[in-house]
């Protein structure tokens, strides 16, 4: 039962892509010139050059697509350096607003002597308290 589950399918997608082979085996139509062959993709229109070289055909691009193909790769390359110039901008700009949020030495300083301040007081009172707290020492009796 499992086996036929299997190929009941596979047998289907054959069928159903036997016609695809077919209808891209018909695609290119090749015509002999003196110079070679000339290839017809006959779903786009468009058109190659082709030679035998060592027992193989090799097809290049005809002229009229070439130059269009080229100004395709000419566009592409336009965007590409649009692309990296907008980059660098956005990456530079949010280098800017980084170091913009730093604090500059002197304020950095400022708030480092607000600290040890802080901290030098905080310990005048905890040495205040141990003082106050110590039995040994004659001070005034808590009650």
């Amino acid at each position: 039962m499992r086996i036929e589950r299997l190929i009941v399918p596979a047998a289907l997608a054959g069928f159903l892509a036997a016609p695809a082979l077919a209808e891209d085996a018909n695609r290119f139509k090749l015509e002999k010139t003196n110079e070679g062959y000339v290839r017809m993709d006959t779903q786009t229109g468009a058109m190659s050059i082709c030679n035998e070289r060592d027992g193989q055909l090799v097809c290049r691009v005809a002229a009229d697509e070439r130059s269009a193909f080229q100004d395709e790769v000419d566009r592409l390359q336009g965007t590409i350096k649009t692309l990296d110039e907008r980059v660098t901008k956005l990456e530079n700009s949010l280098a800017a607003r980084l170091e913009s949020k730093l604090p500059s030495e002197e304020e950095f300083n400022k708030t480092m002597g607000y600290m040890e301040r802080f901290v030098r007081g905080f310990m005048g009172i905890v040495k205040d308290m141990e003082k106050d707290g110590d039995p040994t020492k004659p001070g005034l009796q808590k009650t």
